[in-house]
């Protein structure tokens, strides 16, 4: 069955990924970055998910997500405890996933005018276009 999904072209998407690059609304993006309905922040000073603190949260929070998705094309990380219990004592869910699945996710949640932001890390050295996932294909905007 094939399943479309309504896209509204005023909310940031995903539209492809590969391990070491998204397409965030027509922006290639190489960096660990942060992405919300209206905003793609590409100036977040984190290199891995096992860095993150309340301080490098701070950007994500002002976005005031209930829903705070950790995508990341490396196996096995997890957030670090201490920062799951802060963020969840604030109402925010924290989910830690493969960098292909927080980004289908959040297209998805992002679509629904839920409350989400994505934290994605991509891998360091760009590699060859062939493995890209095109996510979706309606236009969008970046703010």
């Amino acid at each position: 069955m094939r399943l479309v999904l309504d896209t509204d072209p005023k909310i940031l998407t995903v539209r492809r990924y590969t391990s070491t690059e998204l397409d965030i609304g027509g922006e290639l993006v190489r960096r660990p970055c942060l992405v919300s309905a209206q905003r793609l922040i590409l100036e977040w000073p984190v290199s891995t998910i096992a860095a993150l603190d309340m301080a490098s949260m701070a950007p994500a929070l002002a976005l005031h997500p209930s829903i705070l998705l950790l995508g990341t094309a490396a196996s096995g990380m997890r957030a670090p405890a201490s920062l799951r219990r802060e963020l969840e004592a604030r109402g925010v869910a924290v989910e830690v996933m493969d960098l292909g699945a927080a980004c289908r996710t959040y297209n998805v949640l992002a679509q629904e005018l839920r409350a989400v932001v994505a934290g994605l890390f991509p891998a360091g050295a760009p590699e060859e276009d062939t493995g890209r996932k095109s996510l979706l294909n309606q236009p969008t905007i970046r703010s």
